[in-house]
Order: structure tokens, then C-alpha cells, then sequence
């Protein structure tokens, strides 16, 4: 039987932060505990915490990110993380995230010969652009794939995405399915008292976004469809779960929307599970967790066929998977389901049916696969694939 592993894992966000990144990453970790692995998280330290490291965890210091309160940017920390890993070297090493620490962690596994993977969860270049410095998308795209290239896999959640990469140069991407928690996000967590803090009974439509109230989320085609089917369905309610930098302008423009904040846990899976149409008009996802989320939770759903819908959105079985850009499309759509509760729910159904082999214990024995073969070829002195001198490799 295979010995465990000692793993470490670098992430800049982790839970309590909410985001797609920190909650993959937390599922990861967990899943290769219950397995039987040690796991030791490095992330930067939260405003305000204090921990001792511990054989588990190593804090280290950081700075608010701007533009997105509540979440920190770790420091380089090359010599703090060279120090650790000299005295305990780890069998691999996960790096979740291509900032300054996720940078440091990078360089610091090359020099100890450590076998290292990373994860590609954000098109930076796409957010580059939504912020208004498009100029530099280009230059964004070809840091990250440095980046990227360094290590001896790159993981993806999606093969639209690994085709993608693999089609622009990135070496040995790897597929790595995203877990849904289906017994958390279920059809049964489905609250009538909370319908009703929204002002919406049994026959009233909620159209729910899940997710950061920002640019690079498209969202003001969420509201256009909205405005469109609410034409037809003057009842209809529109919930939003989630913070971010445009809240404050969305409330203001829409005094009749529902805010909710940031929900986590069990009030998240009943804030989903309580709405009848989910709606995600983002562009600038990898993958969209929240889209798993909603179909679990028995939700038909409206997307672009990219990401998780592309994966695993059929059209007109589980919602609408909207061709990219066709705008007029996702409003005509989620006008159509909105307007037909019965269809909705029956498609809702069969989404969850879809994602129900997506457990997350799935995902971590693939995970747990992939990190041994990393392992193996480095005992085999063939895992370090020789690198170019503009860092890619081949």
C-alpha cells in the first residue's frame, strides 16, 4: 500500500475569504487529510491574525489586495519558505495562486528539487481588461504562462480550458475535475421564510446571481434580463448574494433588489436552493463554481457556454447554455424559464441528477493520483522537464 504523503499547499485566499479560489483549494486539503495525507497550508496571514506555525499551517505576512476588500496579497518569502522546507521537505508541493508568495513557493521547490504543481483558477488577463488596463492583457497572459511553465503540471478544471492553454503554449496541462458538495447544496434546504424576507411566495420567480458584485462579472446583463422577463412577471424578485466594488452603485440604481451579502455554509446552500433561476452572465471565469452550486441545489440555470456550463450545462435539459457573446440570447432565455416555474423545476432536477457523481472524494483521489505521479518521476529523475531559456518549458 502507497505510504501518505506530506503536502504542502500554497494559496493567497482560503476560507474564511469567499471566493471559487479558497474554496477549491480548502476542498482539496480536506480531501487529502481524509485520505490519510499530511497537509501543511502556507497562506498569508488575514488582517488582524495571529498563529503560531504549526506543522500544519504557516501564516505569513500580507497586504490588503485593492479593489477587493477582505482579501490579502502575500509577500515574497522565499527565505521563510526555504528555512521550512529544508528542515521538513515536502513529498510535493500544490501552488494555488501566481502572486508574490505563490511566486516565492515556485522558485524555492525548483532550487530543493521538490516536485510542483499548479492550479490555473483566474484569467488575469481577462480581469486586466474589465479594470481598464487592457494595454496590458498581453503582457498579463505571457507572465502567466511563465509562471505556469516552471512547474511540472499545470491543473485545469475543464478540457475547454486545458486545449486552450495546451493551444497557446503552456506545457503539460493537466485535467483536474472541481468537486460539488451535493449533500450541502440540495433541493431540500428550500426555505419559504426566507422567500418571504425576499417578498416572493410559492408562484413568485426569483432570479438569483450568486458571486462577486464586480466589473468582471458582466452583471449588467443579469439586470437587463431581468428588467426584460420582470415585464412579463411584475412580481418577479431579483437576489443577490455576494459583495464586492459595484454593490453600493447596483443598490443604489435598483432599490427593489434583494441584497444578501456574503453567505457561507448552510445559508448559502438555502439562499440557492430557495430561488428558482439561476443566472451567471460572467465571461471571465475558468470555471464558476457557483454553477455546480446551483445545479446541485436543483436549480435550471442560465450561463455562457464556457466553463462549468460548458462541462457540464447540457442546453435545454438543465437550463440554457448561451452561445458566448449573444447577449440577446441569455436575456431572451432567462425571460423563457422565468416565465415557466414548471419547466424550470423540471430541468432543475435533471441538473442535479448531472452533477451528482461530481463528489468531492472523486477529486481528491485524482488529486492524489496526479501528486504521486509528479512524485514517481522525480525518483525516476525525469519529473524535471528541461526548461528554455525564456522559462518555457519543452
Amino acid at each position: 500500500m502507497p505510504r501518505p504523503m506530506r503536502v504542502a499547499i500554497v494559496s493567497e485566499t482560503y476560507p474564511p475569504e469567499v471566493n471559487g479560489v479558497a474554496l477549491t483549494v480548502q476542498s482539496l486539503a480536506l480531501g487529502l487529510r481524509t485520505r490519510g495525507h499530511a497537509v501543511e497550508l502556507i497562506r498569508p496571514r488575514l488582517g488582524g491574525e495571529a498563529a503560531p506555525a504549526t506543522a500544519e499551517q504557516l501564516l505569513l505576512p500580507s497586504l490588503p489586495l485593492p479593489r477587493y476588500p477582505g482579501l490579502r496579497l502575500g509577500l515574497p518569502a522565499g527565505r521563510s519558505l526555504r528555512t521550512r522546507w529544508q528542515r521538513q521537505q515536502p513529498d510535493a508541493i500544490y501552488i494555488a495562486t501566481e502572486g508574490p508568495l505563490g511566486a516565492s513557493a515556485l522558485r524555492v521547490a525548483r532550487r530543493l528539487g521538490i516536485p510542483v504543481c499548479t492550479g490555473f483558477h483566474t484569467r488575469f488577463d481577462e480581469y486586466a481588461a474589465r479594470y481598464g488596463l487592457g494595454l496590458l492583457r498581453g503582457a498579463v497572459f505571457a507572465w502567466l504562462r511563465r509562471f505556469h511553465n516552471r512547474a511540472d503540471a499545470t491543473l485545469v478544471p475543464t478540457r475547454e480550458l486545458m486545449q486552450f492553454l495546451a493551444g497557446r503554449d503552456f506545457a503539460h496541462v493537466t485535467l483536474l475535475r472541481r468537486a460539488v458538495d451535493t449533500t450541502q447544496f440540495h433541493p431540500a434546504r428550500r426555505s419559504t421564510g426566507l422567500r418571504a424576507q425576499w417578498g416572493a411566495d410559492t408562484d413568485t420567480p426569483v432570479l438569483i446571481h450568486v458571486g462577486r458584485i464586480a466589473p468582471e462579472k458582466n452583471l449588467s446583463l443579469a439586470v437587463r434580463a431581468f428588467r426584460r422577463m420582470q415585464h412579463e412577471q411584475p412580481r418577479a424578485r431579483m437576489v443577490w448574494v455576494g459583495d464586492g466594488p459595484d454593490r453600493a452603485a447596483l443598490a443604489a440604481a435598483h432599490p427593489d433588489f434583494v441584497f444578501c451579502g456574503v453567505q457561507r455554509g448552510e445559508a448559502l446552500a438555502r439562499h440557492f436552493a430557495s430561488a428558482d433561476l439561476f443566472v451567471f452572465p460572467s465571461l471571465s471565469e475558468t470555471f464558476g463554481n457557483v454553477t455546480l452550486e446551483a445545479m446541485a441545489s436543483g436549480l435550471a440555470t442560465v450561463a455562457f457556454d464556457t466553463g462549468a456550463a460548458r462541462e457540464h450545462l447540457r442546453d435545454g435539459a438543465h437550463g440554457a447554455a448561451i452561445a458566448v457573446g449573444d447577449d440577446e440570447a441569455f436575456i431572451a432565455a432567462t425571460a423563457m424559464l422565468a416565465g415557466d416555474l414548471a419547466s424550470s423545476r423540471w430541468m432543475g432536477s435533471a441538473a442535479r441528477e448531472a452533477v451528482a457523481q461530481l463528489a468531492p472524494e472523486t477529486v481528491s483521489a485524482r488529486f492524489e493520483q496526479v501528486l504521486r505521479e509528479l512524485i514517481a518521476r522525480r525518483v525516476r529523475g525525469v519529473s524535471a522537464w528541461p526548461a528554455t531559456p525564456d522559462g518555457r518549458r519543452s
